[in-house]
């Protein structure tokens, strides 16, 4: 089944944003903190991030009920679009199969702009974002499960 959660990115203050989240809808964090100097090529080519990006956070994810998930990382100037009031929020959609993803990213992304096409992720995931033709961000991400 196919999930929506709510994506926020913040301009440097995303751990203390998500902590007071955690302190309002209570709960415990999914997974570790995963920041931006994690990301494998930080330091090559149009990726290298300058130092003081490397501990921002690149994911945060805090469940706030049952299937409800408020996501959220630090925007870092020079990657994805510059962050402005009114557009540090997207939609993060979780289907089942590589199949559904691309399927919705094709149908949604078709007038709009590209940010990044389906591919296979560094964390394990199948990933792809893009701004639809009314300006509305989508990401799109499919847990691969590993095999025991």
């Amino acid at each position: 089944m196919t999930n929506i959660n709510p994506y926020i990115n913040f301009g440097g203050n995303c751990e203390e944003a998500m902590n007071f989240y955690r302190s309002v809808f209570g709960g415990e964090f999914m997974g570790p903190v995963m920041r931006w100097g994690e990301a494998p090529g930080c330091d090559e080519g149009e990726f290298k991030l300058p130092d003081d990006a490397k501990g921002k956070v690149m994911h945060m994810a805090l469940p706030i009920s049952e299937g409800s998930v408020i996501m959220a990382s630090d925007a870092i100037d020079g990657l994805g679009p510059k962050l402005t009031p009114g557009n540090n929020i997207a939609i993060a959609i979780g289907p089942d199969t590589r199949e559904e993803a691309d399927r919705l990213f094709t149908g949604l992304s078709e007038g709009g702009k590209v940010q990044m096409p389906m591919a296979d992720a560094f964390w394990g995931g199948y990933f792809g974002s893009f701004e639809d033709k009314f300006g509305v961000n989508w990401l799109i991400n499919v847990e691969i499960k590993k095999e025991d």
